[in-house]
């Protein structure tokens, strides 16, 4: 049979406006799409674009305080500051390329600055509105997929100046969507922590910093667990805050014009190579990298004028000038303050300067402790032919792929047991999913030492699989999902998988890689259709919907979901619980309270909140069996 031949003349080119190319490829303009589950999910990136504008407002004096609101999923965000021109309102939120950030006297270290954020935004939503206030008048333009709907006339208004855009993210783009409002949380406070002064209102809570990123850190550590005060330095357009604690590896929070710049970039790497440098100098000694930042908990912000950023997401910045036309470069700026700035404070609190070398000193040892254990434990991971035994890869992986949008899709499923690992590797897309299989419950590492990692075979191969046993930088797999069996081993298993994450590999699920599997419980069915059910609540309706006597099985493990059934509940429509941790709790409480030794309080605990089917488990015997 001949090929087919694929015409291409003039009637091959298109030509897109900019509404339709965004909405083709909008992962150009706001990076993977996800459904929220994920911090850095396209309705999140949607949701900061129009706060950015109203924080540059803010730090060009004008509006402290911004309102936030999110109902249904619609958002609001309102701001204090001039408001867009009234003449200009429509053009500002769905001209491609325009914007007053292009006069760098009107917003000088800005974050956005390639005026496409918005207009993405707008061409993104099936409903969007944007309204200026703006002495004594206000103007309204509403759109649908960035189609102007309505132009309301200009109006008198009461209100004070500013800005108010609304929108609802469409649905048909970001498929099951839903915010997660940990996430929008620790937006805010990084927003309010990088503008002190400012306060945000978000659904009637408040956001404020006085102190900004000592704030910050405060925040993410225990005062207790600190092996210092934190330190904290400011200079102009830049401010940094450093520690120690006790966890294991390094947790940086970077910033530049108030973005959060999660991949880091220059002026991390900048702050990383400046502030070893600077202990070297300052002690006199040659210390190892490694030893200099284990356990640091750092944060560092810049203010630079026209940043270049690795993508339209704002998550890495790129090698620049502090100013366009000037010098230092950012490294050189950065090298420069931590030279004189934190020298400085050493010398000014020896208290300080002696915890943080004792600090140093410990992780000396324990580095050379376990220096040997290491080396045998990654000749064990080979001779266990961890790809052939314990790990089915994905060809991602395997033929050493080097797509970036790709390694976003890139999971890794951990599960217990043949028939459960059989059934998602059977039905997992080869490409993007690999699945981790365990045998039998793992070992409870609350309490233990990183050295148990080597030790013991499955927390070492699993390490392996994931490529962190140095850094979690080498990480292969951006989405670590646990996927146990919905009864009470399942969730044993759970717990002692999220133990041995939070112990060891806590910036894990700080970054935001780790998710729990939801699988259905229930399957509904006549022979018409079929209900997947996720909770009694939604087994009641699908019964109700069915009418008489539909077929009900209650899927005790995930073995006994068919191959071809597991493909529905892993693919587009896969429902993944993120792991948040609450910034506010010490993970090192946290893990004592659930996973140390049994207290009654712990046991209050869950007899108090357990829900107990008494048709089926008798009251006593289920205390008996929490004691």
């Amino acid at each position: 049979m001949a090929e087919e031949v694929v015409k291409y003349d003039e009637s091959s080119i298109k030509s897109l406006d900019w509404r339709e190319h965004i909405r083709l490829r909008p992962g150009m303009y706001i990076g993977k799409l996800g459904d929220g589950s994920a911090m850095d999910d396209g309705i999140y990136i949607l949701l900061k674009e129009i706060i950015d504008n109203s924080i540059d407002e803010f730090v060009m004096g004008n509006g402290k305080q911004i309102d936030i609101k999110i109902v249904d999923n619609k958002v609001t965000v309102r701001d204090y500051g001039r408001g867009i021109p009234l003449g200009k309102v429509i053009e500002c939120v769905s001209q491609i390329n325009t914007g007053g950030k292009y006069d760098s006297a009107a917003f000088k270290k800005s974050v956005g600055l390639n005026g496409v954020g918005t207009k993405a935004v707008n061409a993104l939503s099936i409903y969007f509105k944007a309204q200026s206030f703006r002495e004594g008048k206000t103007k309204i333009a509403e759109f649908e997929k960035g189609q102007l709907s309505q132009e309301h006339k200009l109006q008198d208004t009461i209100e004070p100046n500013g800005t108010a855009i609304s929108f609802i993210a469409d649905d048909t783009i970001f498929k099951h969507f839903r915010f997660v409002n940990e996430y929008i949380e620790n937006l805010l406070w990084n927003y309010v922590y990088l503008n002190s002064g400012l306060t945000i209102w978000f659904n009637d809570k408040k956001y404020f910093s006085k102190d900004g990123l000592l704030d910050l850190l405060k925040r993410k550590t225990t005062e207790e667990e600190l092996k210092y005060p934190i330190i904290h330095l400011k200079g102009e357009d830049i401010e940094v805050a450093i520690t120690h604690e006790n966890q294991y590896g390094e947790d940086y929070y970077s910033f530049v014009n108030g973005q959060h710049t999660t991949m880091g970039g220059t002026h991390l790497n900048a702050f990383r190579e400046a502030f070893a440098k600077t202990i070297r100098d300052f002690y006199k000694k040659d210390f190892d990298l490694a030893d200099i930042r284990a356990s640091i908990i750092a944060a560092v912000s810049l203010r630079v004028q026209e940043p270049v950023f690795e993508s339209q997401t704002k998550t890495k910045l790129g090698s620049i000038n502090m100013a366009p036309t000037e010098s230092p470069t950012v490294k050189q700026f950065v090298m420069d303050f931590m030279k004189k700035s934190l020298d400085d404070y050493l010398h000014k609190h020896p208290e300080a300067a002696d915890a943080l070398l004792r600090r140093i000193n410990q992780s000396e040892r324990e580095r050379k402790e376990m220096a040997g254990i290491k080396k045998l434990a990654n000749e064990r991971a080979k001779k266990a032919n961890l790809h052939n035994k314990k790990l089915r890869d994905c060809r991602l992986h395997l033929n050493e792929g080097k797509n970036e949008e790709k390694k976003l899709e890139s999971t890794l499923f951990i599960t217990e047991g043949d028939s459960a690992s059989g059934s998602i590797t059977k039905s997992r897309n080869v490409e993007t999913q690999a699945v981790f299989s365990l045998r039998g419950k793992p070992l409870n590492s609350y309490g233990l030492t990183k050295k148990i990692v080597y030790e013991n075979e499955e927390f070492n191969l699993l390490q392996h699989a994931l490529n962190i046993e140095e850094s979690i930088e080498d990480l292969r797999y951006n989405r670590i999902v646990i996927a146990t069996d919905a009864d009470v081993d399942g969730m044993h298993i759970r717990l002692l998988l999220l133990t041995f994450f939070l112990q060891f590999f806590p910036d894990l699920a700080k970054n935001g890689h780790l998710f729990i599997l939801d699988t259905p419980l229930f399957r509904v069915r006549n022979k018409q259709k079929t209900f997947y059910c996720y909770s009694e609540e939604e087994k009641q309706k699908a019964i109700t919907k069915l009418g008489a006597r539909p077929e009900i099985t209650r899927f005790k493990g995930l073995g006994e979901i068919s191959p071809e059934e597991f493909g529905l509940f892993i693919g587009e429509d896969m429902r993944l619980q993120p792991v948040v941790l609450n910034p506010e709790l010490s993970i090192q409480k946290m893990l004592e309270y659930y996973m140390g030794k049994n207290t009654m309080d712990r046991q209050n605990f869950i007899i108090d909140n357990l829900r107990i089917e008494k048709d089926s488990v008798y009251e006593e015997d289920l205390e008996e069996e929490l004691v």
